[in-house]
């Protein structure tokens, strides 16, 4: 049996640059986030995490996801995905109904009014995204960008590895 010290021998630590760049992922990506929820607050009084489940409804079939399924696509749990449609649902952008060849599973549906918010919404959205990621990109950062991604999402297994981004 191993010792907790010579596990921890075994363990590939990251050199500065490796440490770096993976501190900067994650400061970069959540100072955009941040700034991206802040105009949307201001504007649309609408959280980030609401955006992006209008978003995936609005590009289901039918306007419509199972909830779990919806759940898997967000990485959020069951439980805190409800939360989340509870709200859309109490402003009228989101319903629940029980799923046509199943009783048993929930359905959450994009509103007309919901899809109407989401279109006043986008824009502010992507102009922020615009301002504050790719205004400050060459056209080949850009590519690259999306080429390393790709490559990190196929690592994951990320069923979204081939598609485009949102």
């Amino acid at each position: 049996m191993k010792d907790e010290h010579s596990e921890r021998s075994e363990t590939a630590w990251l050199d500065a640059e490796e440490m770096a760049a993976w501190r900067g992922l994650v400061e970069t990506f959540a100072d955009l986030t941040a700034q991206l929820e802040g105009e949307l607050l201001a504007a649309h009084r609408i959280t980030m995490p609401e955006y992006a489940t209008m978003v995936r409804l609005s590009e289901a079939e039918g306007r419509r996801l199972r909830m779990c399924d919806l759940a898997m696509q967000l990485h959020v749990s069951a439980s805190g995905l409800t939360r989340r449609v509870e709200d859309l649902v109490r402003r009228g952008w989101v319903r629940r109904e029980p799923d046509v060849a199943d009783r048993r599973v929930i359905n959450a549906v994009l509103t007309d009014e919901g899809f109407a918010e989401l279109e006043r919404a986008a824009p502010t959205h992507v102009d922020g995204v615009r301002r504050h990621l790719f205004d400050h990109l060459s056209r080949t950062q850009v590519r690259q960008l999306g080429s390393i991604l790709r490559t990190l999402a196929a690592a994951t297994g990320s069923p979204e590895a081939g598609s485009s981004a949102r």
